[in-house]
């Protein structure tokens, strides 16, 4: 068995996370192999010297040294790179900087920030005019029964368009396997926060959202944005396609191996020879009811695309006018040594 000071040594040496740790008096007594390269300065240069002397040029390194507490901040790295800096105060006075390479992350996000402005000049401010200009015909006459109806199903389509532009951006940006953070996740507050968020729709539209959720949920690994995401889509889908004094039930638990969840609502339910095809991309019901509700068909694709990206799966059940579940599960984590 490893002892644990040969664990630490190990982890110590191999991680790709920089680790810096300073003494009582200030002055740094470990730096591993990984914060000498990102720093581009050699271990023997730092060890045994204080912060303020090895790291002058830096200021947001210096900062994490020198507050108290726990800080995280961006730390700018040689060879315009980036570092998300994390600090805390030691028992002895000194203090632990860990220092975590983002700079491929960041760009990804830059990217895709850059591709969403593209989008919105390029496709959502001609589309937006398309609209304003076909708000605008009927005030400058009467128009017939006709004119009027496709002037109507010109503004449906076109804030549509308008509606699913960012999740045309979302999609493409999953189905290209653009990578994804695996951090350790709990489910629990991730559901909370959904809920926090969708409750005021759901009191306008005068449904219950009840919550089961085992205690406690082991944790998985995951992106917490995208799940955010996918249990969003889930249950706004079953608040908006909900009548009212009606309810939606999530359930979450877990076994030894994965973890589930489902969403449940009592509403419009789904058709047999649709119950296949909600998934697909740009797919809505021919369910009138479905069809007066705004929507660009892409919720569920996205949602099954960042579920099998975890490396889980996703699945529905429905009896038409009876509702519909939806339930995805995902591997959690192994915490057996």
């Amino acid at each position: 068995m490893i002892a644990e000071h040969e664990l630490y040594s190990y982890i110590f040496r191999n991680t790709a996370e920089g680790i810096l740790i300073t003494d009582g008096q200030d002055r740094l007594e470990q730096v591993n192999p990984a914060a000498s390269a990102m720093l581009v300065l050699p271990v023997e240069s730092m060890i045994g010297k204080p912060p303020n002397e090895c790291f002058y040029n830096n200021p947001a390194l210096l900062n994490l040294f020198t507050r108290s507490g726990e800080q995280i901040l961006d730390v700018r790295l040689p060879k315009r790179r980036l570092a998300v800096g994390l600090a805390t105060s030691l028992q002895d006075g000194g203090r632990l900087v860990i220092l975590r390479d983002v700079t491929e992350q960041r760009e990804l996000e830059s990217r895709r920030e850059a591709l969403i402005k593209t989008l919105t000049h390029d496709l959502r401010n001609p589309i937006g005019a398309l609209i304003g200009y076909a708000d605008l015909i009927d005030k400058f006459g009467p128009l017939t029964e006709s004119q009027q109806r496709f002037t109507g199903r010109i503004l449906e389509t076109a804030t549509k368009l308008h509606d699913i532009t960012e999740s045309l951006v979302d999609l493409a940006w999953l189905e290209a396997g653009m990578p994804m953070e695996h951090v350790p996740i709990e489910l629990s507050q991730t559901v909370a926060r959904v809920v926090s968020e969708l409750t005021p729709l759901a009191h306008e539209k005068q449904v219950t959202i009840a919550v089961s959720l085992q205690k406690p949920l082991p944790a998985i690994l995951g992106d917490p944005p995208r799940l955010y995401m996918a249990i969003h889509h889930l249950l706004h889908n079953a608040i908006l396609y909900s009548s009212p004094e009606q309810s939606v039930a999530i359930h979450a638990w877990g076994d030894v191996h994965d973890i589930y969840c489902s969403i449940a609502d009592q509403g419009f339910g789904i058709a047999d020879d649709e119950l296949d095809q909600v998934f697909d991309r740009m797919y809505r019901s021919k369910d009138e009811r479905v069809q007066q509700i705004a929507g660009g068909g892409l919720g569920l694709t996205i949602t099954r695309t960042i579920i099998k990206r975890h490396g889980g799966d996703i699945w529905a059940a429905s009896n038409l006018n009876e509702g519909s579940t939806f339930t995805f599960v995902l591997p959690m984590v192994n915490q057996e040594n």
